[in-house]
């Protein structure tokens, strides 16, 4: 059900990353009215997150330049920033949050975008200088300072991340190695095509790969310089970062009382099982319309789509149409646009040839295009999202045959 709001509410957002940032601009983008508080724990306002992995660390971009909106967008637009502020806990009834500094805000609607957190692996040696995660600008920073020529990363995870680093780490003249439980790096985000040929790119361009590998400890005097594998060898290095997945904020929303299964819970309209409490962005569960299922989605495109749909319903407008999901990754030169997600896909159809570096994987489900995992193929990507969304039948050897331009295999 629809539940209206007053058009002077008091609105609280907990989480001034991407996420909780977009609910503000949109807000006020939509001609919402009423006063928005704007509650972070990092010290700088709303940036993007993603390239922390690749162009902060290259040099290519910095705080300023990532900036979702100029430092004066709040104050001229009536949102009041509250950075280096951390909130302790909600209170449901009397509708108001309680913050680190021991004062209380109160609310009229809260939006939590609390985000994601590095997942921290309990190994003898985490607590070394040099051991790193990488998903605040202050790690960035940290991280940038310890990569260069004659530096050797280990990147423990050959998730998405770890693999942007390891990219960055190469291309700043140093020298990296990835260390993966799993057989092969990306297992628990890409199909085993994708995988290797990630692999094998890697690998030429100088990056050491360990694959079904544990890793035991972290050694150091003071300062990390080896890891120590289950099988008896040692690693040697001069940073580490630890890449193995996110878990979501939720102890707010839970210790609340809200319904959190993986992430909080929210409907179509990102809210939760409080009508005046919303949720947007990596710390979510939510509904997947096209698939007809709940997932956590962890992406830039997913905090976006959630931003607009909770400022949409705050601010009275009409939601806006569901989105394919969408993801990206660069790495060297090397560019990966996702859309969709394979769900009970039986058949891949390769596009060109991975041996150009330049192909696209579709994942398809009875002839339905259901996902696909474009490389340096942007109109692969495009046509494929648009297919997704469509739900349309295509014939795989159409899809298959580069002669026959996308456009004409979306029509056929």
């Amino acid at each position: 059900m629809q539940h209206s709001h007053s058009p002077d509410a008091r609105v609280v957002i907990l989480g001034a990353g991407h996420a909780g940032g977009s609910v503000a601009s949109f807000l006020r983008q939509y001609g919402f009215k009423g006063p928005i508080t704007l509650i972070g724990e990092e010290p700088i306002p709303p940036y993007q997150r993603p390239p922390l992995s690749k162009a902060w660390l290259k040099g290519e971009a910095d705080a300023d330049s990532l900036q979702l909106k100029a430092p004066e967008w709040y104050a001229e637009h009536g949102v009041t920033l509250r950075p280096s502020t951390r909130a302790e806990a909600i209170d449901r009834q009397a509708q108001e949050v309680r913050l680190s500094s021991g004062e209380t805000v109160r609310y009229d609607i809260l939006v939590l975008a609390t985000g994601a957190r590095a997942r921290a692996l309990p190994l003898p040696g985490a607590d070394l200088e040099g051991v790193l995660f990488l998903r605040t600008a202050a790690d960035a920073e940290a991280l940038k300072s310890r990569l260069g020529p004659g530096r050797r990363l280990a990147v423990i995870g050959g998730g998405y991340v770890g693999l942007e680093a390891a990219a960055s780490a190469m291309a700043l003249g140093g020298s990296a190695v990835v260390i993966e439980r799993e057989s092969r790096v990306l297992a628990r985000v890409a199909c085993e095509p994708l995988s290797r040929f990630y692999q094998e790119a890697h690998a030429r361009r100088g990056v050491e790969i360990v694959t079904s590998a544990s890793v035991e400890g972290l050694e150091g005097d003071g300062a990390v310089s080896a890891v120590a594998l289950a099988d008896g060898s040692r690693i040697g290095c001069d940073v580490v970062v630890i890449g193995v997945g996110a878990q979501p904020n939720v102890e707010l929303a839970q210790a609340a009382g809200l319904e959190c299964p993986d992430g909080v819970a929210v409907d179509e309209t990102a809210r939760t099982s409080d009508p005046v409490i919303y949720a947007v962005g990596d710390v979510t569960h939510r509904p997947i319309p096209l698939y007809d299922r709940t997932a956590r989605l962890e992406s830039v495109p997913n905090a976006l789509e959630q931003a607009k749909q909770a400022a949409s319903a705050i601010a009275g407008r009409p939601q806006p149409a569901p989105e394919v999901p969408w993801f990206w990754s660069d790495q060297f030169d090397l560019k990966l646009q996702i859309a969709g997600v394979p769900y009970d896909c039986g058949q891949i159809v390769t596009r060109g040839d991975p041996a150009s570096e330049r192909f696209a994987l579709f994942h398809l489900h009875d002839g339905v295009i259901r996902a696909v995992e474009a490389v340096n193929s942007p109109p692969e990507f495009m046509a494929g999202r648009l297919l997704i969304g469509r739900k349309a039948v295509v014939d795989p050897a159409r899809l298959a045959d580069t002669s026959i331009p996308m456009k004409e295999v979306a029509q056929s």
